[in-house]
Parts: C-alpha cells; sequence; structure tokens
C-alpha cells in the first residue's frame, strides 16, 4: 500500500515488516488474522508472534489521550511561564516540536514516549502561541478551539459518509498543496528574518487568502488520516502503531488550529 499522509508515511512498510516477521494480517472488520505456522528447529511447529492488531477504537484512545496531555501542558505553559518568556518559550518550543515531528514522521518504528513528548512540547507550543493572542484578542483562543474541533468532527462525518474519498487524484493533489504551502512559509519565514514582508502574514486580502487555502487544506488532511487508518486497520498493523495514527491527527488539528487563530485575529485587529 502506497502512503497519501507523510505523517503516517510508514505504516504500509510497518505492515510489510510485521508479516515478513510472521505477522499474521487482520480478517474482516479488524479481527485478528489466523497467524501461520513456521517450524522449529526441532521440527514443532513454533508460535508465532502474539501481537494485538491495531483498531480505530485504539487510534481514537490514544488521540484523546494526546489531545489531553497537550491541553494540559498548555495550560500549565499559559500560567507558570512569565509574560517575558513567553516568545522565547514560544520559539524554543516550535522548534524542538518541529525536530521531534521529522523525526516521528520518517522514523521506521512507532516509539510512544516520543509521542507523548512531542505533545508535551507542542502544549507549551500552543499554550505560548494561544497566550499571546489572546492578550490582544479577548475570547480568540475559544472561537479557535471550537472552530478546530467543530471542523475536525465535520470531515469525520463526511468521510464516513463517503461524501469526501481519498481518491488517487485527490490524494496526490492533497499532496502537491502540502509541499507546496510548506516551502511557501518557509520562504516566508526566511525572508522575515531579514525584515521582508511577504504581506503573507499581516493581515492583509492576501494573508486573508492564505490563511483560508491553509485552513482549507489543513482540513482536507484529515481526509488522508482517516484513509491511513482505515488501510492501517484492514492491514492488520500492530496495536502500538495507533500511536503513529493518532500523532498525525494531532498534527493536523495543531495546524488547523493556528491557522484559524491567524484568521480570526485579522478580523479583530481594529477592535
Amino acid at each position: 500500500m502506497k502512503t497519501s499522509n507523510p505523517v503516517l508515511a510508514r505504516l504500509g512498510q510497518a505492515a510489510e515488516r510485521e508479516r515478513a516477521a510472521g505477522y499474521a494480517p487482520a480478517g474482516p472488520y479488524g479481527q485478528p488474522g489466523i497467524p501461520q505456522q513456521y517450524p522449529s528447529q526441532a521440527g514443532y511447529p513454533a508460535a508465532p508472534p502474539t501481537v494485538a492488531p491495531m483498531t480505530v477504537d485504539d487510534v481514537v484512545v490514544k488521540t484523546v489521550a494526546l489531545l489531553g496531555i497537550l491541553g494540559i501542558t498548555a495550560a500549565a505553559a499559559w500560567v507558570l511561564v512569565p509574560d517575558a518568556l513567553v516568545g522565547a518559550a514560544w520559539i524554543g518550543a516550535a522548534v524542538v516540536g518541529l525536530v521531534l515531528g521529522l523525526i516521528i514522521s520518517f522514523s521506521r518504528m512507532a516509539n510512544p514516549a516520543l509521542v507523548i513528548t512531542y505533545a508535551v512540547v507542542e502544549g507549551v507550543f500552543v499554550g505560548m502561541v494561544s497566550k499571546a493572542f489572546e492578550t490582544f484578542y479577548d475570547g480568540i483562543v475559544l472561537q479557535a478551539a471550537v472552530a478546530s474541533f467543530g471542523i475536525f468532527f465535520l470531515m469525520a462525518m463526511l468521510y464516513r459518509a463517503k461524501v469526501i474519498r481519498a481518491t488517487p487524484a485527490f490524494v496526490k493533489g492533497m499532496i502537491a498543496a502540502m509541499v507546496g504551502l510548506f516551502a511557501v512559509m518557509l520562504i516566508n519565514f526566511v525572508l522575515s528574518l531579514f525584515d521582508v514582508n511577504t504581506g503573507l502574514r499581516d493581515g492583509s486580502p492576501l494573508a486573508i487568502g492564505f490563511s483560508v487555502v491553509c485552513i482549507v487544506v489543513a482540513s482536507l488532511s484529515f481526509v488522508l488520516s482517516f484513509k491511513e487508518i482505515e488501510d492501517g486497520v484492514r492491514m492488520g498493523l500492530p496495536q502500538r502503531y495507533s500511536w503513529t495514527a493518532a500523532f498525525g491527527i494531532l498534527v493536523s488539528l495543531v495546524w488547523l488550529y493556528i491557522e484559524i487563530l491567524r484568521l480570526l485575529s485579522y478580523f479583530q485587529g481594529d477592535d
């Protein structure tokens, strides 16, 4: 199976490795598959590895757990970090989170401890960003949070109802859009270090349009995650990979929340 979401890019490869090691894929509806028997050195059947397969419920539980960790950490950072250190904590958490995110995304093994650490670091990042925005725009954090979860549940319902499907053309378009947006944001960040204003983050009509595009792409990225989770369950991935799937959803949620926060601030800039 070829992957469609960069964050979950290793799930198919993981399934191949597990099957090569003797792990049986799941049967219909996610039930454990029938394990294959392999002869031992003494000539008797050896017991195959007993690994519980990943289920949708596993992903839901892990996602809720990561969101809880992120929320608690964000609240703690909001209260404990002095106002004078908000900027430093914001930048530091962003850099560490980026590094951890890349490690998790390109790692060959699911590492729950690393994923949890990422949730903690992102909690600090989200807490600092939220505190900074709330200082200038009262109530904006609650609005952005409600909108983010509302969009997530809407996309989940649309996917379940098969209104939106991850067709090959959809996948290719989404990958191209995400790579393009990442490149534009990276270039914009580098230029900002040299005091070059591209107009993408200053509240101008161009900035509003760019944020809308980012929000649309971030919302549609959930479809790719849902498809990867569905395929992972069908292929009988080991249960520990539910942490990787939950990580993918967490990344999209944080991205969506930050972009909605920015967009709302543009419309409240004159208040």
